[in-house]
């Protein structure tokens, strides 16, 4: 019975396992997809199948600057301590390297790339980790910066991962500069901003954000008896002044700056920038947190305990 390689990926997505054993599963049975699910599980290949819907919200963030690439990628485990685990760990830098090295367009490209040392895909190096370390692993997401000056931070052991992008000009101090990009990494970690400025602030978001303020400051102003029209303009005063405050919780450039709160974070690189006689720009940055917004599975303990007691 012949096969395709429709087939191929079918089995695949069937079982977790990587492309080549698939393919030999297939010729093994003669193209016949149970008897090929059946040869991959008695090899122990399919165990990768039962892990695949188990919550991976773990991991690390992990971030690097790599032939002057930057990267920051996520890559999900089901425990911190596999996350510990040196296999792991030498995986998650196999992808950073891969990212850096083909820039792959998302997820699914970065998967079919060749991981580094290897004939394998990184699919595959992803299922033969499943397979050895026996937990779920995926990767989640990434990013890379390819131009400017890029500054890596890894806080607490891969919590959280930090790249931010530089635009340098007329400085020749590239210590200093470093020195400023690992601070601002660092301000990125502790502060969550979401975004550089406000021009990069979502405008649905923003005008979501005002719509609040607005009737909230309408509902201040309700206990002056104000005329409505009047109200209404001291209300969008006030709108102002809160979407001001607000852009200091979001956006990196307009946060008290960490070190110095007296200035704002993009007053203190305009400073820098002058102390050394050129110009820093701050182009963009990513900030990656394990298991950010992946809700974890709750383990009810007295109800595992009666399961093994019935």
């Amino acid at each position: 019975m012949a096969f395709t390689a429709k087939d191929v990926k079918e089995l695949r997505e069937m079982t977790g396992v990587g492309m080549m054993d698939c393919k030999r599963a297939l010729v093994e049975s003669d193209g016949n997809m149970e008897k090929a699910v059946a040869f991959l599980r008695e090899r122990g290949l399919a165990a990768a199948q039962k892990k695949a819907g188990r919550i991976t919200a773990e991991g690390i963030a992990y971030a690097a600057v790599i032939d002057g690439v930057g990267v920051v990628v996520e890559v999900n485990s089901e425990t911190d301590f596999v996350a510990k685990n040196e296999m792991f760990t030498s995986f998650v830098a196999g992808v950073a390297e891969v990212v850096a090295k083909n820039s792959p367009a998302d997820v699914e490209a970065l998967l079919a790339c060749t991981y580094p040392g290897l004939t394998k895909t990184v699919a595959e190096q992803q299922q033969e980790m499943i397979l050895v370390i026996g937990e779920n692993i995926s990767i989640r997401r990434f990013a890379r910066f390819a131009d400017g000056l890029s500054i890596a931070y890894i806080h607490a052991g891969g919590k959280i991962g930090v790249v931010v992008n530089l635009e340098v000009s007329g400085i020749s101090d590239m210590d200093a500069v470093t020195e400023l990009g690992k601070d601002l990494a660092m301000q990125i970690a502790a502060m969550r901003p979401l975004y550089l400025d406000p021009a990069s602030v979502d405008p649905m978001e923003l005008e979501k954000e005002k719509a609040i303020q607005l009737n909230k400051a309408i509902e201040e102003n309700k206990e002056k008896n104000l005329p409505d029209e009047k109200a209404r303009k001291i209300a969008e005063s006030m709108v102002i002044g809160r979407i001001n405050k607000h852009y200091e919780d979001i956006c990196l450039l307009n946060q008290p700056y960490v070190k110095e709160n007296k200035l704002t974070v993009g007053k203190y690189v305009q400073q820098v920038s002058k102390e050394l006689g050129g110009k820093i720009t701050v182009k963009a940055f990513t900030r990656f947190e394990k298991g950010e917004g992946i809700e974890k599975k709750q383990d009810d303990f007295a109800a595992e305990v009666a399961k093994m007691v019935t």
